[in-house]
Order: structure tokens, then sequence, then C-alpha cells
């Protein structure tokens, strides 16, 4: 099975696709989609929709995971990020990709086994259960790569319980 996560930002929007085979999880590619604070909103939503098009049609996913919106006291980014999960699930929903959404506790649960975990607990088993020498960067990808593990290990918890009915 064969996942991208996405860690939603507008200037920087983490992505990372990672591949389950039995118990393997293998990162497939990671990265980060910029765009810049001095262009128009509509054109840095437009730049996320197009990179994520290239690399769903690429790497054809079987299902997109993406970090639920997590309410903080800047409202003016929680609009940004919200505009720019808008525009990753249109994009997913264009390419018929089903789309698993998580919250952040959620995700360091799949991911650590603890939802309190911080930043550099996540990158650090992301790192060791990928397989990955060098911590990812931005912070973002880590995150994304977090995301796509959640969604895997959800998703295969899934499958196994719809063939158990």
């Amino acid at each position: 099975m064969l996942a991208i996560g996405i860690d939603p930002g507008t200037a920087i929007c983490g992505y990372g696709v990672v591949k389950l085979e039995g118990n393997h999880l293998t990162p497939i590619k990671y990265g980060a989609i910029f765009t810049d604070k001095d262009i128009k909103p509509e054109i840095r939503l437009k730049i996320i929709y197009e990179e994520l098009t290239s690399l769903l049609d690429e790497y054809k996913p079987d299902i997109m995971s993406v970090e639920q919106l997590f309410f903080n006291r800047n409202v003016t980014t929680a609009i940004s990020v919200g505009q720019a999960r808008g525009v990753i699930l249109l994009t997913a929903a264009n390419k018929n990709i089903p789309i698993v959404e998580y919250t952040p506790i959620q995700i360091k649960q799949a991911v650590v086994g603890y939802g309190g975990a911080d930043k550099e607990q996540v990158t650090f088993m992301v790192q060791k259960l990928l397989n990955i020498r060098t911590k990812p960067k931005p912070d973002d990808v880590a995150d994304a790569l977090a995301v796509a593990i959640c969604g895997l290990h959800s998703s295969t918890t899934r499958v196994r319980q719809e063939l158990r009915k």
C-alpha cells in the first residue's frame, strides 16, 4: 500500500510518500512545497494545487493522509492553513484518492506511542521507522512522513477489520 502524508501549510506544505509492504515501511519521496509570502494568496494556493497534482500523478498513492487543522491563537495562520487544506483535499478528490484525516495527537500516538510527544521525538521515530539517516528538513517534512505512517497503520488495521467481518 502506498500513502502520501501531508502536513498542510501555505508557506511550507510538507509531503511524504511511504510504501508499506508487510510490516516494512519504505520512504519513496519526501519534501516540501514552498510558496513565497510576497505573492498573492490565490497564486500560493495554485502552486500547492499544481505541485501536489504532479506528485499524485507520478506516485498514484492508494490513500492521502492529512493532518487536521490545529487551531492556535493566530487566527490568520489558521485561516491560511485552512485554505491550504481545502486545496489539498480538493486535489485528492479530483484524483479519486481516499482521504484520511488525523489529529496531531493521533499521529503522535501512531508513530511514537505517546500523544504528548514533542517534535524531536516524532522526528526521531520517523527516522528509525523509515531508516532515514539524516533528519528531514524542514520539520514539516518529518511531520508529513509521520502523517503517512499513521495513515498506513490505520488503513491496514481497517483492512484487517474488514476481513474479519
